[in-house]
């Protein structure tokens, strides 16, 4: 009957269609619930410490605890002592640890860990193994359990003859680590569970775990901060000198040290605002935290739907009464580009605010589109109709449009003068009080202003008074090795990418995950594989929080810090890796289920396992997604995002790597923040991208234009911006590094000051009465040198008086 309608039914026809379409997309991709931090739930992020492998472990530990505690302890249970018996337990396992045989001390270490493990033998509940891993934890850091862990943890590392045995084995399993991994797994669990700032602790814990955190950001272990010799271990891990490193350990226990020592994203955002209050700066126009979680993900973007229908409108121009693509998305449940959906209901007839296309044809919407279907309101914060971002300016785009308004109107121009608008006319009054209304400055910029006046003037300008914060002391740990440690990063996230091939020169990151014996049965490999698979994801979530980290808090302390490892990440090959992790089935990867629930710690401890079958383990959990992927993917984007932020040769490499296509399929997963960040990088390189792309992507580019904060005066969807001109690309890094090298020169090269500026002594009499430390075998030989030097050799007394 339909197609007895002519061109009404194939109008008919194709909105069917795209609406079937768009029902099916819906489903394929719905909303994330996902809510982005620091770190996942504690338990989730204590049971990605272990692998399914070490599941045996678990009743060694108990046993090698029980064998020290009936020892010395005859008839009672660890939860039935009180705080004396157990501080006495504490002192004389820590005393224990100082023996000289290897296995004693192993032993030793695994009763220590069951105590860190909440010695959940005794326990019923996950929440009662919870809460003795707590006090028992404190109770171990009272009694300064950490420092002899990092003792004895630099002997590991030292230990040439597990090294050298471990490169001559042609395959390494879990067997070659067991004395790293038990020191490495007390070390993470103690960080992680003092990390968690509980309200119930008690006065005195909270003063042991700021001390602690105060501890492991200085050089008081080994005169270096902890965070330094994990680096050390990553480095000679990827080196080849150590293959049987547990390196997924190693790099969870760097980045929770990291995040205690430094701090997280609501501590980032505090230091932000205190640093602009001290500098003299304007607040901040908003808590991007905040907004970011206040945002709603927007539809897919344009694909074969989009296409046919373009097709169709091309076809018949003469029927203007043909409905676009953005008023189809009314028929959804919700509008996916509003902002607010409490109240879209009363709102949606009349007020299309925070649509861009939606007011094109309103009749069309009143007669053809059906009233919306009435939801429940949500509960997530909502900001206010608009756009969620205030507008920004820099210092530099008022000074462009003063100069080329002074050029078009008067003839000339006054260089960085952006008060002078004598001859100008009003309505260029008007946008230049529009543009300082917008004007933001940032610390990075003030830190820029202050280092060039450093430079200029080393003598008069005074000594610089440099803040020995955490991050401070960091950076200068690492900043001799820091390209090495940055490289060695980028290759173990190669390696762990799923998308990489498995290569003959890749280096081994399954060796704390591998069974000595392979698996026989095909239930065994299926444990493996899972095993194998979470490792991979786990290995990545912890170098993507680490990197961002690392990049936030240096971008903070100073802004050359940032430049220096960002500039090395982009020589290492960071954004074509980055770009390769995101060249797969995104959605599938944040949905995968590379887990099996009833082996987690600490549900495997507490619960009597169930058999495990094929199907259960094919079935996997019961979650939408898997939240270390998604929180990986939007790290690595994160990470993207700084490093190319107003860098033109950075971002030509996005558009040389052919990124575009890349993003916008990521731009599947509705998740707003993972969109957000992908938007941000599809808009810094869209004036490069033609017009044919600009055209056929029009979708994407009303989600950029709604999602991503405004720069006024960014000409970003156009070509004719004086950013999109040719560039020298290698001048611009090449300059940046001579900054960098001169900033590292003169802050922390101390004994490499340049002699010219050093103050000259003309004094005979001090000169001569300095004293020299002369070396040993010189005073030794002292008589030896005076007849070489002195006495064998003719002077000519006359060619010296004259």
């Amino acid at each position: 009957g339909i197609r007895s309608l002519g061109d009404s039914g194939e109008l008919i026809l194709l909105v069917i269609q795209c609406l079937l379409f768009y029902a099916q997309g819906l489903c394929e991709s719905p909303d994330l619930e996902f809510e982005y931090a620091d770190t996942d739930k504690w338990a989730a992020e204590l049971s990605e410490l272990y692998s399914y492998t070490e599941g045996p472990e678990f009743a060694l530990n108990r046993k090698c605890f029980e064998v020290e505690f009936r020892a010395h302890v005859a008839d009672k249970k660890w939860t039935e002592l009180d705080a004396a018996q157990h501080r006495a337990h504490a002192m004389r396992l820590l005393d224990s640890l100082e023996v000289i045989a290897r296995e004693k001390r192993l032993k030793v270490a695994r009763a220590i860990l069951y105590m860190a493990q909440g010695t959940f033998a005794e326990c019923s509940s996950e929440a009662e193994v919870q809460h003795w891993m707590r006090y028992n934890i404190f109770l171990l850091l009272d009694v300064g359990t950490f420092s002899a862990l990092v003792e004895l943890l630099n002997m590991e590392i030292d230990n040439s003859a597990a090294c050298s045995s471990a490169v001559r084995k042609p395959a390494i399993s879990l067997a070659d680590s067991t004395d790293l991994r038990v020191l490495l797994n007390i070390m993470y669990l103690m960080v992680e569970t003092i990390q968690k700032d509980d309200p119930a602790d008690k006065p005195e814990w909270k003063i042991i775990r700021e001390t602690f955190r105060a501890e492991l950001g200085s050089p008081l272990f080994n005169n270096e901060p902890i965070s330094v010799m994990l680096f050390s271990m990553v480095t000679k891990f990827c080196s080849g000198h150590a293959p049987h490193f547990p390196m997924k350990k190693v790099l969870l226990l760097l980045w929770k040290s990291i995040l205690f020592t430094l701090g997280g994203f609501e501590q980032l955002q505090s230091i932000k605002v205190h640093k602009r209050e001290e500098l003299g700066l304007p607040p901040l126009p908003e808590d991007s935290i905040r907004v970011i979680r206040s945002m709603r993900a927007a539809s897919p973007p344009a694909s074969a739907s989009d296409l046919i229908e373009q097709q169709q409108k091309r076809a018949r121009r003469e029927h203007k009464a043909l409905i676009k693509q953005d008023n189809l998305d009314a028929f959804n449940e919700k509008d996916p580009y509003k902002a607010d959906d409490s109240r879209e209901d009363e709102d949606d007839n009349d007020d299309n605010d925070n649509s861009i296309e939606a007011e094109t044809f309103p009749l069309e919407r009143d007669e053809v589109m059906p009233p919306p279907i009435p939801h429940p309101p949500s509960e997530r914060v909502s900001f206010p109709k608009g756009l969620p971002w205030a507008p920004k300016v820099r210092e530099k785009d008022i000074e462009n449009f003063l100069e080329s308004s002074r050029s078009k109107f008067i003839g000339y121009t006054l260089g960085s003068d952006t008060d002078t608008v004598v001859g100008l006319p009003r309505p260029i009054h008007e946008s230049i009080k529009t543009l300082k209304q917008h004007k933001y400055v940032s610390i990075a910029e003030i830190q820029i202003i202050k280092e060039e006046e450093f430079q200029k003037t080393p003598l008069s300008g005074g000594e610089e008074e440099v803040d020995m914060s955490s991050t401070e002391l960091l950076y200068q740990g690492i900043l001799p090795s820091l390209p090495q440690y940055m490289i060695a990063l980028l290759k173990i996230l190669l390696a762990a990418a799923p998308t990489s091939k498995a290569k003959t020169d890749s280096i081994n990151i399954l060796a704390d995950v591998l069974p000595e014996e392979m698996p026989t049965t095909v239930l065994q490999s299926m444990k493996l594989g899972v095993d194998v698979n979470r490792h991979k994801e786990i290995i990545v979530k912890a170098i993507s929080a680490i990197l961002l980290l690392l990049l936030k808090h240096f971008k903070l302390n100073h802004i050359y810090q940032f430049e220096y490892m960002a500039q090395h990440l982009v020589f290492a090959n960071c954004i074509p890796l980055i770009l390769k992790f995101f060249n797969q089935n995104i959605m599938s990867y944040i949905t995968a289920k590379n887990s099996i629930s009833v082996l987690d710690f600490p549900y495997c401890v507490v619960h009597e396992l169930p058999e495990l079958t094929a199907e259960s383990l094919e079935a996997g959990d019961n979650n939408q997604f898997c939240w270390r992927n998604l929180f990986s993917c939007i790290n690595l984007l994160r990470i993207l995002n700084k490093l190319t932020k107003w860098k033109h040769s950075r971002t030509m490499m996005l558009v040389v790597f052919k990124s575009a296509p890349i993003l916008k399929r990521a731009l599947k997963v509705k998740q707003a923040m993972m969109q957000l960040y992908v938007l941000k990088l599809l808009k810094v390189q869209t004036k490069y991208l033609g017009r044919q792309w600009r055209k056929s992507n029009m979708k994407t580019m009303s989600a950029i234009y709604q999602k991503v904060r405004h720069r006024l005066n960014d000409d970003w969807a156009y070509g004719n911006d004086l950013d999109a001109r040719p560039w020298d690309f290698q001048a611009e890094e090449c300059a940046l590094r001579a900054n960098i090298e001169r900033f590292n020169s003169r802050r922390y090269e101390k004994s490499h000051t340049n002699p010219d500026f050093l103050p000259v002594d003309n004094c005979l009499q001090s000169v001569l009465g300095q004293r020299v430390d002369l070396p040993e075998d010189f005073q030794m030989n002292y008589d030896l040198w005076l007849e070489r030097e002195v006495f064998s050799k003719p002077i000519s007394w006359e060619e010296l008086l004259q």
